[in-house]
Formats: C-alpha cells, sequence, structure tokens
C-alpha cells in the first residue's frame, strides 16, 4: 500500500508539473542530458516542431545528427548547477529566432534533466534589424547631403570659370578661316573644356542640382542608345574578354527623366561591370515593367507603385560587404587609382536615380556576381516627336538690345560676345539693382538673366520689379544649376526659356530668338 500511494503521489506530481508545462503559451521543453532524448514537449512546442518525444532535440528543432554548438548542457551540469543561462539562437528550419531560457531542474524520477523555454522574438529582431538598416540609409544620405553641398559650391565655381574655355572657342571658330592651323588647337581646347564641363556635371548629379527631368524617355531606347555609342565601343576594347548582352521587354512603359542623365548611369554601371571581369565573363542589361504591391527592403526601400526596371548584371568577382556599404559614396573606390575615371561613377548613378525619384539596389556575392537595379516611377505619357536640327540663321539676331544681367564679369563678357557676334545689340550690368535702374532709363528688347547672384537679389527678384516698371518684358533665364521653383516662378510671370550654362552658342541663340519671336 505504501508502495503504491508513493507511485500515485510521484504520478499526480509529474501530472501537475505537465500541465503547468502545458498551459505556458511558449515552447517548453525536457530532455535527457546524456542522450539528448526529448522526455516531454509542451503544446506550444509541438505547434512549432511537432511531437518530438523519444527522439533527440537537436534532429526534432534544428534537423542536425549531432548536438548543436551552442548547446548549454555543459554549463547547467557543470559547476553552476542550478543556475538559469538566457542566449539567443535562430532556427533554420522555422526561420524564427528565440530567446532560449535553460535550467538543469528535477525530474519527478529524481534524476536531473534539460529545461529549455523557448521565447519567440522575431517580430523583435526584425523590427530591430528594420530600425539598423533604416538608421544606415539615413546615415548615407546624410553622408552625401552633405557631400552634395559641398560638390554643388565647387561645381558652380567651376562652372564660371570653365565657361571661358568652353563657350569662346565658338567665336574664335567664327573668325578663323577654315585653312587656319588654329582651327584644330582651338577645337582641342573646346573638347577639353567640354571633358572637364562634363565632369562638373557630375558634381552638380551629386549636388541634386543639376538634373531638369522634363523629358518623356525610354530605357530600352537609352540602352540600345548606348550599345551603340563610341563610348561603349571604347569599353569593349579595353574589355574584349567581356561579352556585353540586352535583356529589353517589349512595350516597356515610359519615364520622365533626362536621357543624357540616364545614359551617363547605364554608362557607368556598364563600365563597373566591366571591369569586375577581368578574366572575362558577360554583362547583361535588362528592363521590364514592374507594379510593386508591397515595399521591397533591400538597399534601398522600394514604394509601391508602378516602375519600370533597369538591371545590370555580371558573373565577375562580387561585391565585399564592407565595400558595399560604401559604394554610393564620391571617391570610394577598391580599384587602382588612375584607372577608373573621377571616382564618381557610381555616386552619379546613385544621384542621378534620386533626382528621377527613383530607388536603388545591390545585390552581390563576393565571387559569383553583382546585379544593379534602379526602379523610375513608369508613365503612360508618350515620347514627343524629335525637333528638327536649327540652321544658324535660326538664331542670328537682327539688332534688337538685349540686356545681359550677370554678377560674374567672364560670365558678363562670354554672353555679351556670342550675342554680339549673332547680330545683337548688347549691354550688360552685374547686378539685379543696376538692371532695375538701367530699365528705369532705357528699354531693351530683352533680358539675359542670371537667376543666382551672389551680392544684391537674385534673377527672381529683380525680374518681378523690372515687370513692375515694364509689364510683359522678354527674358531668357540662365543659371549654371538646373532648372528650380524660382526658374518656374519667374517663367510663371512672364520669362522665356531656360538655358543652363555653360553658354553654348547655339543654345543661347535660339534661345533668344524664340522669345524675341514670341508674339
Amino acid at each position: 500500500n505504501r508502495r503504491r500511494r508513493a507511485e500515485e503521489e510521484l504520478d499526480l506530481e509529474r501530472r501537475q508539473l505537465l500541465s503547468i508545462f502545458d498551459s505556458i503559451d511558449e515552447p517548453v521543453y525536457v530532455s535527457d542530458p546524456e542522450t539528448y532524448e526529448l522526455l516531454y514537449v509542451n503544446e506550444a512546442f509541438k505547434k512549432h516542431w511537432g511531437d518530438g518525444t523519444g527522439q533527440k532535440c537537436h534532429q526534432v528543432v534544428q534537423h542536425t545528427d549531432s548536438p548543436c554548438s551552442y548547446c548549454t548542457n555543459d554549463l547547467i551540469f557543470g559547476e553552476n548547477t542550478g543556475r538559469a543561462y538566457i542566449w539567443e539562437a535562430r532556427n533554420g528550419s522555422a526561420n524564427r529566432w528565440f530567446r532560449c531560457f535553460d535550467k538543469a531542474i528535477r525530474w519527478p524520477d529524481c534524476r536531473m534533466v534539460r529545461y529549455e523555454m523557448a521565447i519567440d522574438i522575431t517580430e523583435q529582431k526584425r523590427a530591430g534589424e528594420a530600425k539598423e538598416k533604416l538608421e544606415a540609409r539615413l546615415q548615407r544620405a546624410e553622408r552625401m547631403e552633405a557631400i552634395g553641398i559641398l560638390a554643388g559650391g565647387v561645381a558652380h565655381d567651376l562652372n564660371n570659370i570653365l565657361s571661358g574655355i568652353v563657350s569662346y572657342p565658338d567665336l574664335l571658330l567664327m573668325k578663323l578661316p577654315k585653312d587656319s592651323e588654329l582651327r584644330e588647337p582651338v577645337l582641342t581646347i573646346q573638347r577639353s573644356g567640354q571633358k572637364a564641363a562634363d565632369v562638373v556635371q557630375d558634381l552638380l548629379t551629386l549636388a541634386r542640382r543639376g538634373v531638369t527631368i522634363t523629358e518623356v524617355v525610354n530605357l530600352n531606347n537609352i540602352i540600345t542608345g548606348y550599345l551603340s555609342s563610341p563610348e561603349h565601343e571604347r569599353l569593349k576594347a579595353f574589355h574584349p574578354t567581356v561579352e556585353f548582352d540586352a535583356d529589353l521587354e517589349t512595350d516597356l512603359l515610359n519615364n520622365v527623366g533626362s536621357p543624357v542623365h540616364l545614359s551617363k548611369a547605364v554608362m557607368n554601371l556598364a563600365a563597373n561591370a566591366a571591369e569586375a571581369l577581368a578574366e572575362g565573363g558577360k554583362v547583361i542589361m535588362s528592363t521590364r515593367n514592374l507594379y510593386i504591391d508591397r515595399p521591397i527592403n533591400g538597399y534601398d526601400e522600394v514604394k509601391e507603385g508602378d516602375y519600370v526596371a533597369l538591371s545590370v548584371k555580371d558573373n565577375g568577382i562580387g561585391i565585399s560587404a564592407d565595400d558595399l556599404e560604401r559604394i554610393f559614396e564620391p571617391f570610394y573606390s577598391s580599384k587602382v587609382m588612375g584607372r577608373s575615371g573621377t571616382g564618381l561613377g557610381t555616386a552619379v548613378v546613385w544621384g542621378t536615380v534620386k533626382d528621377h525619384n527613383g530607388y536603388i539596389d545591390i545585390e552581390s556575392e563576393e565571387g559569383k556576381g553583382t546585379t544593379f537595379t534602379f526602379y523610375l516611377p513608369a508613365t503612360r505619357e508618350e515620347i514627343a516627336t524629335e525637333k528638327s536640327i536649327s540652321s544658324f540663321g535660326d538664331y542670328m539676331g537682327k539688332g534688337e538690345s538685349v540686356l545681359v544681367v550677370d554678377d560674374i564679369e567672364e560670365q558678363r563678357e562670354i554672353a555679351s560676345g556670342i550675342l554680339t557676334s549673332l547680330g545683337y545689340s548688347v549691354s550688360s550690368v552685374s547686378s539685379g539693382e543696376e538692371a532695375v535702374d538701367y530699365v528705369m532709363n532705357n528699354s531693351v528688347d530683352l533680358l539675359v538673366l542670371d537667376m543666382v547672384m551672389d551680392n544684391g537679389i537674385d534673377g527672381l527678384e529683380t525680374y518681378k520689379r523690372i515687370i513692375e516698371l515694364h509689364p510683359g518684358q522678354k527674358a531668357v533665364i540662365v543659371s549654371g544649376f538646373s532648372e528650380s521653383d524660382r526658374v518656374r516662378e519667374a517663367q510663371g510671370l512672364g520669362a522665356g526659356p531656360y538655358v543652363k550654362k555653360p553658354y553654348v552658342l547655339e543654345k543661347i541663340g535660339l534661345a533668344v530668338r524664340s522669345e524675341l519671336d514670341n508674339h
């Protein structure tokens, strides 16, 4: 009787203990420390891994044949028996994170067993990872913003310096005889100046102040145009073992953007991909239409909406995790100094995509290759028909009076020289206040008005004051930066075309002529 009573008490104690374990909402199991055999699993455990009683714990939970490398058996049954251990582990089969509570306890049959409760913290982990990604994106954005401010200031000054190198050769070539031995050196100066201006344009792209996005374009045209360009032929000549292929979606939607900047982005990505294929390989440029119905969390967070996506994929060396974090920083490169351009390539891609209200993503694995993908908002607008090329006579003047307003002396001289050579009667002033004073006593057919002037009032305020004196005053707006809200406000008040510096004879000539002819 005494033995039966003891057995009944032991059974009751065991059932009470198991009842407590079953009431716990988190997975709980008890295992033999010697054999790793599961002696008991509660209902919450069964929902995750099934009833594995009688099997080894590592076989059921992690699907491995040997004990887990992080097993705490030696700890809880060692010198500190009785002490609890709390640790975190990822369960590969369930793809979830758990915070584990391990302790040695005495089983009703008096032997010491391992007790573990696993609390699911997956959502906390994901929230933490999302927060870390957001913080990393904010830090990247802040770095790029700071660099952009610096780049914008440098580019503005360089634009003014380069204007003479880019613009004056046009005037010199007009005056030089066709057989002059000086024509080729002047053309060389002009080409070199234009290359320098292209670098300045890259800096402006970093500053997010250099992209005028007003044109409906198609990425298929951008890619096919690049693949047939002299720049691509030079890249192929430099990397003869690299094969380039295009996989372009038929009926690709259009997007609103800048063909020049998108072409530059494609060129930079193609060059990067080719350089990753030192031993040869393939670069695939592809496009597709996408509707994203939920945000994509990658390098960038892509919002929901209709997109056209462009991917440049290579099967090259890949990018290390450290380099990937800084891949878009200007002048950061793992390449050989002096062989990869200005060091602005990927930074320009980043700036261009952001200027187009788009997103960028990168997938890379060392030794297997890299894929850059950018997503640009799609539009249902159609591409405008191409304009015919203008002849020189289309922008010749007829003696009309033009007032050039610019705070930089060299800029005034260049604009005045170009417009005088085109047959206009040109005067110039160095500030907005001087321009207002001038038109109080003189009438002018047209203003060539710089929007950004460091001293005194800017171009918008100048134009506002002038149209109070002369309603309907014709004007052409110029600036070293892209079209801005202040430019558009001036145009809303009646100003005409916008021309981006440095001055090019044809562009300023056509803008002035079209505004004067606009009745």
